[in-house]
């Protein structure tokens, strides 16, 4: 009878166990740690980041943009409050530009009491603060006559015929007077960027004249090019380029206006103030924001030899992770920023200088611009996945832990809702564009129309425009998509996170969820920390335990269990601590140690409520095999 009695204790023994406790804690600890420490090196990771990426923007970026643009968009032509470079329409507005709102913010040659200030040989300082650097260039694409046909019924009315703009449609031959640049074609160069407009995407090129430093010489300029007609039917786009330096910030501002000419007629305006900090390095601060970077780079190495010795570790098991996944997606960013930054320092200061020495000619700060501002995409774009990267440490947090749960039980329902989802949506898009798409701007073209129809989810609407543009289809149109879309399948979706989310909250308050022990050493480390300190009065073992029973079942009572589900929950934690005080050991030390009868009764109800358990996840694993089994079928 007691060799019976020690062989099903060993059974117990072994059944909780499996492994030896003090090893499983040994495992536990390091693991703990090990997590612990990745989580402090990143933070402070992320801390240098953010202070790189921080002390790369300058507020006074967006006051120099909003002063310029406010000088060159909003300055009206004399006489005409209504006209100035956002409102123009005609060539007749534009000339009208050119020769009063450009010239008067360009020139600033003398004080407010026309005092003046500087040698007139220098460059023009706009606003008394901001140098105009070189000359300001203008430029035109054309697109020559024939490029399209006329239809044979209008030929006797029209036989001239000029096509929207493409590289293959454009016009490189000499006209007007033929003198100078302005009436000949230049070559665009061969690492020169394109630019994407409203009607069109432009190749550098075509034909070119700088302004002078003189106001009179260019306002002269301008009445030569107007009276000899150098905007022609076949003009696409006119560019306005410039670029201003602010020595008082360090900041350069990048200026370019263009006014394209489409095939229909009419004059359609855009612009682009880019201020940017070509000169990085000047102030201590800037050099303390350069060690950051070479911290940066020291932190990628890590990270690097970090994910491959896990590589060489897991193998192929390495690429079933989505952490794994974001961390080298992280890693190739982080590349792609240092190989972003070493281009466009090297091309800034390369040729910058040049640029600066010829205060004659037109300085192309716009590709320094181009390449700055693809940098600062590609360090937000990492830092913004940086961030996300936290969601991997947030395990020593019970909330956090639910909405990660919630959204990995729930992906595979998302995805297929969103096929529907989307399915309905581009149908409504199509729909909207083919019907309103001439009328309304919103739904002008295919892209605008899927942009509006989210704008419409979130209550961003103009109704009066659809229903103008379709009495008819325009109500049908509005009512039905705002029926299905958002009174029944935004529902659904929130529906499927809601049922979700309850069914992971249940599983955590009985006890199913992730044992948050990083968030209990952290605590534990809080506390010690702060009897060390004398803040906190040291507590025992018991006046620990008897805190902990307590807030646990505060909380059982706030979620609803009632008093005879709490002492169950309680007398369960009770013998599964004094079955593990008694028999959890690294081997048994006599072979024929006797058990008495409440111990053996102790162990027999703690293996009913396991053969609960096991039942409980008996019945999960068979409803999802049933799932398994019908979705092959």
């Amino acid at each position: 009878m007691i060799y019976i009695h020690y062989k099903l204790r060993k059974f117990f023994v072994l059944c909780l166990t499996g492994t030896p406790k003090h090893k499983l804690h040994y495992r536990e600890d390091v693991e703990i740690r090990t997590t612990l420490q990745e989580l402090l090196l990143y933070s402070i990771f992320l801390i240098n980041l953010c202070i790189l990426t921080f002390g790369m923007v300058n507020p006074h970026m967006y006051y120099l943009n909003k002063v310029m643009s406010s000088l060159f968009l909003d300055t009206s032509v004399a006489g005409e409050e209504r006209t100035n470079f956002k409102s123009i329409r005609s060539i007749t507005d534009f000339w009208k530009f050119m020769e009063g709102p450009l010239l008067d913010g360009l020139y600033w040659d003398s004080w407010y009491n026309n005092e003046n200030l500087y040698d007139l040989k220098n460059s023009s300082r706009i606003y008394y603060e901001n140098i105009l650097l070189g000359l300001p260039r203008v430029r035109q694409l054309k697109v020559r006559n024939g490029t399209c046909k006329v239809h044979a019924f209008f030929r006797s009315l029209m036989d001239e015929c000029y096509d929207k703009y493409t590289s293959k449609n454009e016009d490189m031959a000499d006209f007007g007077l033929k003198q100078h640049t302005e009436w000949k074609y230049s070559s665009p160069h061969t690492n020169s960027l394109w630019h994407w407009g409203f009607v069109g995407v432009y190749r550098d090129g075509g034909y070119i004249f700088t302004l002078s430093k003189s106001k009179s010489e260019t306002l002269n300029k301008f009445i030569n090019l107007r009276m000899n007609s150098w905007i022609t039917r076949g003009t696409r786009v006119i560019f306005i380029d410039f670029s201003v330096y602010n020595a008082n910030v360090n900041l350069f501002c990048i200026i370019r206006l263009v006014a394209e000419f489409p095939a229909t007629g009419g004059i359609l305006t855009s612009w682009q103030f880019y201020s940017v900090k070509l000169l990085r390095y000047v102030s201590f601060y800037d050099y303390f924001i350069a060690s950051c970077e070479i911290i940066f780079c020291i932190f990628i190495i890590v990270f690097t030899i970090q994910e491959i010795k896990k590589l060489k570790e897991f193998k192929f098991a390495y690429f079933k992770s989505i952490w794994n996944w974001l961390e080298l997606l992280l890693l190739v960013l982080c590349f792609l920023t240092v190989f972003f930054s070493l281009y466009s320092n090297m091309k800034i200061y390369h040729m910058l200088g040049q640029l600066l020495r010829n205060t004659e000619k037109y300085s192309d700060f716009y590709f320094l611009a181009y390449w700055h501002i693809y940098y600062n995409n590609i360090i937000a774009i990492t830092i913004f996945f940086a961030w996300i990267k936290i969601f991997k440490f947030i395990s020593f947090n019970k909330t956090m832990s639910q909405l990660s749960s919630t959204l990995s039980r729930c992906i595979k329902d998302i995805i297929g809702f969103a096929i529907m989802f989307f399915i309905i949506f581009f149908a409504y898009a199509q729909l909207g564009f083919l019907v309103f798409g001439s009328q309304v701007d919103d739904f002008s073209t295919f892209q605008n129309a899927i942009f509006t129809q989210f704008r419409i989810v979130l209550g961003d609407f103009n109704f009066a425009g659809i229903q103008q543009a379709n009495r008819i289809l325009g109500p049908i149109y509005f009512i039905t998509f705002i029926f299905f879309v958002f009174f029944v399948l935004l529902n659904m979706f929130l529906a499927i996170i809601n049922d979700t989310y309850s069914e992971v909250k249940a599983d955590y308050s009985i006890g199913r969820g992730p044992d948050f022990q990083l968030g209990k050493m952290i605590k534990k480390s809080y506390n010690n920390a702060l009897e060390k300190l004398k803040l906190k009065k040291p507590g025992t073992d018991e006046d620990k335990k008897r805190t902990e029973n307590k807030d646990l079942a505060e909380k059982a009572r706030r979620e609803g269990f009632d008093e005879k589900e709490i002492q169950s929950a309680e007398q369960m934690k009770k013998w599964k601590e004094r079955l593990e005080k008694k028999y959890y050991s690294t081997e048994i030390q006599d072979d024929y140690q006797t058990v008495t009868q409440q111990e053996f009764r102790d162990l027999f109800l703690y293996a009913v409520e396991l053969e609960k358990e096991l039942h409980y996840v008996s019945l999960k694993l068979n409803r999802v095999m049933r799932k398994v089994s019908a979705l092959q079928y």
